[in-house]
């Protein structure tokens, strides 16, 4: 096993076949549809508070279930960031607050080299490829809604050099067009606010609501309702500090005429 979440979703598989139960009984006891099982028994989605509950209760485990459950969310993943991925790739909304740099989904191509350069990362190349494929998921059917808050220091950080960041603040206005995505500045002007601590994203799958806080050597997924539900209270403080779209669009336009 190489988690926790591996571990709770072996065991759902483990304890239905070993109570010679059909997938379409348990999906009626948990309450869920016959792919969020499967997806439940694969480990693509995670079990909650209340099915661990049910079913430690239906075959009377001691606790079993939620006891995972509960040092699975306390515990390090080393695929916490891989994990996200998955779910990014499958969400309908995507609400990413961003404090230094472009989100992964709107940078060019010679803006994530410079970041993975500046990193040290081997295979480089790989490196690029992979974060340019991953930006795939804006243009699948029907696309997903992006909403984007950008601290203002993240336009004039010239990450790769002034071309490279021309060419990047290019290319957030032409996102910006599109009408599934909306992003908004957050201007120095605002002073202190509550996303000083770091960027994160809160991303809205067919299971729910999910959360990613990136941290230093690594973020943490976050599946947790009573937490998810703090990140989007502080998604929505922050963007009452951030400036309209249009006035934002203007001060990308700014710092890319200004940039040397």
């Amino acid at each position: 096993m190489i988690s926790m979440w591996a571990w709770l979703a072996h065991d759902l598989r483990f304890y239905r076949t070993k109570a010679r139960m059909s997938g379409e009984t348990l999906c009626r006891i948990l309450g869920v549809a016959r792919s969020t099982l499967s997806r439940l028994e694969t480990g693509q989605a995670k079990l909650d508070e209340k099915q661990a509950m049910i079913l430690d209760r239906y075959w009377d485990t001691g606790g079993h279930f939620l006891r995972l459950l509960t040092y699975a969310k306390l515990g390090h993943d080393p695929d916490w960031f891989k994990e996200h991925l998955g779910y990014e790739a499958r969400a309908s909304v995507l609400k990413i607050y961003e404090l230094a740099l472009i989100p992964g989904l709107l940078q060019t191509e010679a803006y994530a080299r410079a970041l993975f350069a500046a990193a040290g990362v081997e295979d480089l190349d790989e490196h690029v490829a992979e974060r340019m494929l991953r930006q795939e998921t804006l243009d699948r059917r029907p696309r997903p809604l992006l909403w984007v808050l950008l601290t203002e220091g993240v336009l004039d950080w010239p990450v790769g050099g002034p071309k490279a960041m021309r060419a990047q603040l290019a290319r957030l206005l032409e996102v910006s067009e599109l009408p599934n995505v909306s992003i908004h500045v957050v201007p120095r002007r605002s002073g202190a606010h509550i996303g000083g601590d770091g960027a994160f994203k809160v991303m809205t799958v067919p299971e729910g609501d999910v959360a990613y806080a990136e941290s230093h050597g690594g973020g943490r997924l976050i599946l947790s309702a009573a937490e998810i539900r703090a990140y989007g209270n502080r998604y929505e403080r922050i963007g009452a500090k951030a400036l309209p779209e249009d006035s934002s669009r203007s001060l990308i336009e700014h710092v890319m005429e200004t940039m040397e």
